[in-house]
């Protein structure tokens, strides 16, 4: 099986980002709900990303801060004692890049849900019951799919040039996202990869 190369998918970005792709109804926010519990079991500080198609709404109208917004601030940012959120009207969209930039800071390591098509490392979640079309043989449309996580062998699907992880499992995906990024890892906190992969909590 060739060996994928995915340094030439990665941001530049101060920490390691990971994006979790697949079609809908394939089970991305719950691999993404248990790396991030298995992460944080780890000690690692997390930030997870989420692309929304349409358009979302946070902010309950009446309420102070969606008046600010209403008024027309350009960015309201609402702080409690142990949260904050900020809301930006945006010209524009913002490519993964750029919000890596501005939020990922103090992080070990980030986690995007989607993002399909941008230049991350992915790792694409799929179901053959679902009958979609596999991403990771189409690295022109999605680039940087380093590895697929299936519920069932795969069948009548082209072959994967990556590796394949039990979708079931989601210990063995963040172990293998750890044995990747682990230079990366070690780097963003200033520490060694043996301290990383011996620590069991926050």
């Amino acid at each position: 099986m060739p060996e994928v190369n995915t340094l030439k998918c990665r941001l530049p970005a101060r920490v390691p980002a990971v994006a979790i792709v697949g079609w809908s109804g394939s089970g991305k926010t719950t691999l993404m709900e248990a790396l991030i519990a298995l992460f944080k079991g780890r000690g690692l500080r997390v930030a997870a990303f989420k692309h929304d198609a349409h358009d979302f709404r946070i902010d309950k109208e009446g309420k102070d801060s969606y008046r600010f917004t209403a008024a027309g601030a350009d960015r309201t940012v609402i702080c409690a004692a142990h949260k904050l959120a900020l809301i930006e009207q945006l010209a524009q969209p913002l490519e993964l890049e750029t919000l890596l930039e501005r939020f990922d800071t103090e992080m070990d390591l980030v986690l995007v849900e989607g993002f399909k098509t941008q230049q991350v490392p992915k790792i694409e979640v799929y179901r053959p019951s679902l009958k979609h079309e596999l991403m990771c043989v189409q690295p022109q449309r999605f680039p940087g799919v380093m590895a697929l996580a299936s519920d069932a062998p795969l069948e009548d699907c082209p072959p994967p040039e990556v590796p394949i992880l039990p979708l079931n499992e989601p210990a063995r995906i963040a172990e293998f996202i750890l044995a990747e990024f682990l230079p990366m890892l070690a780097l963003a906190r200033n520490g060694s990869p043996r301290s990383i992969l011996s620590e069991e909590g926050a």
